[in-house]
C-alpha cells in the first residue's frame, strides 16, 4: 500500500471514529421539557419534584419552586393548598388560612371569559346544595378592578363571594395561567383536584366528591 492510500485510510478512519462517538454523545444527552405554554423550558431540571410540599412566601407570593411543583403534579393534587389573601368584592377579605376544616373550591376567573360565565352558575348551585355540609365556594377575578367585578357580580345574579387578584399574584402562585381554572380543597388544606374550566355539572360534582363525600351528580 502507497504512503498516500495509507494516510487516506487512517484519515476515514478517524472520521468514522469520531462520528461514531457524536452520535452515542447525542443519544444521551436529556430530552428537553416543554413548558407550559409549549416551548422548551431550559431550567426545567430545576423545577421541584411533584411530591414537594407547596409553600408560600410570608407576603403571599410564590416562590419559584411552588409554581414548579404546581404545574409538574398536575394542579399540585396531593401537596398543601398555597396562601391565598386577598381583599373581597364589597370589603373585607378571602383568606384561605381561615377556612381550615372546611373543604373549599376555588376558581380563577375572569369576567370576559365565556367558560368563566358558563361555570359559575352551576357553581352556585352546588354551594347552595352543600352549604349545611360546610362547603366554601370562593371566586378570585385575576388582573380587573374591583368596579368593573363588582358590576359583574350584580348584573349576572353571582351569589358567591369573589376577590380580587388586581396585580397577578395570586394567580401566579397558584399557577393558574388559563381560566377559569378550579382546585378542590380538603378540609386539611390538602388539594385533592383540579380542572381547567368548561366542565360540565357531572365532572363538578365528580371532582367535588374528593373533598366532600356523599355529592350527588346533578
Amino acid at each position: 500500500m502507497s504512503p498516500r492510500t495509507t494516510i487516506a485510510a487512517g484519515l476515514a478512519s478517524g472520521a468514522a471514529v469520531a462520528l461514531i462517538a457524536l452520535a452515542a454523545a447525542i443519544a444521551f444527552l436529556p430530552e428537553p421539557r416543554a413548558a407550559a405554554d409549549g416551548t422548551t423550558d431550559p431550567d426545567a431540571s430545576a423545577s421541584a419534584s411533584p411530591g414537594s410540599s407547596a409553600a408560600a412566601s410570608g407576603d403571599g407570593g410564590a416562590s419559584p419552586s411552588v409554581v414548579a411543583s404546581i404545574g409538574d403534579s398536575g394542579f399540585g393534587v396531593g401537596e398543601p393548598a398555597p396562601l391565598l389573601r386577598v381583599p373581597q368584592v364589597g370589603g373585607g377579605e378571602i383568606d384561605l388560612a381561615s377556612l381550615a376544616g372546611r373543604p373549599v373550591w376555588l376558581a380563577f376567573i375572569q369576567t370576559t371569559c365565556q367558560p368563566c360565565l358558563e361555570d359559575i352558575p352551576r357553581m352556585g348551585e352546588l354551594a347552595g346544595r352543600y352549604a349545611e355540609a360546610g362547603l366554601v365556594v370562593l371566586l378570585v377575578d385575576v388582573r380587573e378592578d374591583e368596579d368593573t367585578v363588582a358590576a359583574f357580580g350584580l348584573a349576572s345574579d353571582v351569589h358567591l363571594p369573589i376577590g380580587l387578584d388586581a396585580d397577578g399574584t395570586a394567580q401566579a402562585t397558584w399557577g393558574a395561567t388559563a381560566l377559569p381554572v378550579h382546585f378542590w380543597i380538603d378540609a386539611e388544606g390538602v388539594i385533592r383536584a383540579g380542572a381547567l374550566g368548561g366542565i360540565d355539572a357531572d365532572a363538578m360534582a365528580g371532582h367535588l366528591a374528593t373533598i366532600l363525600p356523599g355529592v350527588d351528580a346533578p
